[in-house]
């Protein structure tokens, strides 16, 4: 049998058979990679707290470190090597993820990045099993040019469309011409873990590995060091801020391929001794905890998880006004704005924060509420099993059953 018959016969209703309502929902659980990018751990964190009801079979084209972590939790993984989306290897990829999904007997597909989009829209529309897709990401006016229209053929062919903010669902609405019913908002979360303070031995501990004074302020930023991130900007108003505050000390967590290029521009500012370049840590303890103020100065951004960290940590917050940002960090009330690229503006913005303690308070306190009844895992993760559940209804095991 050729591939066009294979998949021509692969959307052929199958006869049904006995099986027991009680089991799982299966969910194949589709991610380019397992590198630890804020979608990825976003996407692994959900599966992690939703076993049980649901089973997840992690489908992906890339390993990397999560791989770890989804052996732990006893997720299975499978992987299918795509070169890119078109010609005959990527139908023959395509048709095996099609097999799988019938021999699985899987009830949802859920899709979580622009290039899986893409990818098994097809395949499941092919065998009829509800497909979920994600939208994750903000797009620039050149990303609408590269992605706009493989992006529409695949939120066309899902039962739903999963946001991760209101500003991403208002582009997707306006920009990608998806029906406001197709839309289902879904926020990035928090795990209680993130609220918890730490206690003042292990904080000085952590702040005498860094050797950061007693004395210090620390403006930290946790992100990866990749141009989008922006961490040149903070870098130019830090040393703007150095000559006033003595004591102040940036600390940057993250690693990526601007490291070096970053230690350098620190160094010819003058402000590499006041600044701490940490790599890549764990995401527990909350790290933000640590610091006076958190700063994301990305120049485009979806919904960070980073923010929503620092929130639960009851840090004032200053970013830069731009994607879904505004959705998390509410002007004058959880934190301050920025405009991107713009060093002055967001060196006035942490200055504003340095002197005055009272209002850092405040605003910290403001977004951890804020954090605690909008982002709780507790809040966010049943309107996904929900989501799930509204889209396995519509499958083939509801036809089945």
């Amino acid at each position: 049998m050729d591939e066009a018959s294979e998949a021509s016969a692969l959307s052929r209703p199958r006869a049904s058979s006995p099986e027991r309502s009680e089991r799982p929902i299966r969910i194949a659980y589709c991610v380019s990679t397992l590198q630890t990018g804020g979608s990825e751990l976003n996407a692994i964190r959900c599966a992690e707290r939703l076993r049980g009801e649901f089973e997840f079979t992690i489908i992906h084209h890339q390993g990397g470190p999560l791989s770890q972590r989804c052996e732990a939790a006893g997720m299975d993984m499978v992987r299918f090597p795509l070169r890119n989306l078109y010609g005959a290897d990527a139908v023959r990829q395509g048709v095996a993820f099609a097999r799988l999904l019938r021999k699985r007997r899987f009830d949802v597909v859920h899709s979580h990045d622009i290039y899986m989009n893409m990818f098994v829209a097809p395949w499941a529309a092919i065998t009829g099993v509800p497909f979920i897709a994600s939208r994750r990401w903000w797009h620039d006016r050149r990303d609408r040019r590269k992605y706009w229209l493989p992006n529409v053929v695949a939120y066309r062919l899902a039962k739903r469309v999963l946001a991760n903010s209101d500003a991403v669902a208002r582009s997707l609405f306006e920009h990608d011409r998806v029906r406001h019913d197709r839309i289902v908002v879904v926020p990035n979360f928090v795990e209680e873990g993130a609220f918890r303070r730490l206690g003042e031995p292990e904080a000085r501990a952590i702040r005498s590995e860094w050797n950061l004074p007693a004395e210090a302020l620390v403006v930290g930023i946790i992100a990866r060091l990749e141009p989008v991130k922006d961490h040149a900007t903070l870098l130019r108003a830090i040393a703007r801020l150095r000559p006033r505050w003595p004591s102040l000390r940036l600390v940057v967590v993250g690693g990526g391929s601007r490291a070096p290029a970053l230690e350098a521009l620190a160094t010819s500012l003058g402000i590499r001794d006041a600044s701490l370049f940490l790599g890549e840590r764990a995401h527990e303890p909350n790290l933000h905890h640590l610091f006076d103020i958190s700063v994301l100065c990305s120049t485009s951004e979806a919904f960070p998880n980073t923010i929503v960290e620092a929130m639960a940590a009851g840090r004032a917050v200053v970013a830069t006004n731009v994607g879904a940002i505004p959705d998390a960090v509410q002007a004058d009330v959880t934190g301050l704005l920025a405009n991107p690229g713009d060093d002055e503006r967001l060196a006035c913005a942490i200055e504003s924060l340095l002197l005055d303690p009272a209002r850092r308070r405040e605003l910290g306190a403001n977004g951890q509420r804020r954090a605690r009844a909008v982002y709780h895992a507790d809040t966010v993760l049943p309107r996904l099993a929900a989501l799930y559940r509204d889209a396995m209804r519509q499958g083939p095991r509801a036809a089945r059953r």
